[in-house]
């Protein structure tokens, strides 16, 4: 038998995208849902309002974001590349890779706040696991 899963539970990729609570996939993670409030961007709240869930596992939690934000970074630009040469052509003579260079690193530089988001939610859904009987355990009853 297959899991179906009810209209109203959010799946993995779409909470990731929306910055939703691993844990229940219904709170936010962060408290200012903008990401280009550049002084709160990346302010979180402590706990999930929704279950509950504690966003900083431990001292120092997110470090490993880096690497996350790293990865999503040179798959963008390689996304772009492929895009641009499928499109445009890349060549030297013409100096359209040094355009593609550019235009690369003006969208990362812009998409940067939104992709740091993107990152914590992908290294904390990696730890913390969805888990659809989140209200029962809350109140006590499981």
């Amino acid at each position: 038998m297959c899991a179906k899963r009810s209209n109203n539970e959010t799946g993995l990729l779409k909470s990731i995208i929306t910055n939703k609570c691993p844990h229940c996939r219904k709170g936010n993670l962060f408290i200012d849902p903008n990401p280009y409030h550049l002084k709160t961007t990346m302010r979180m709240p402590q706990k999930c309002a929704v279950c509950g869930q504690q966003f900083e596992l431990q001292t120092g939690f997110y470090f490993g974001t880096g690497y996350v934000s790293y990865a999503l970074s040179v798959l963008f630009i390689i996304i772009f590349f492929v895009a641009w040469h499928l499109t445009l052509h890349l060549s030297l003579q013409d100096n359209s890779i040094f355009w593609c260079m550019g235009v690369s690193a003006l969208l990362l530089i812009i998409l940067q706040p939104p992709m740091q988001r993107i990152a914590r939610s992908v290294w904390i859904a990696c730890f913390v696991h969805y888990d659809p009987h989140y209200h029962a355990i809350k109140q006590g009853s499981v």
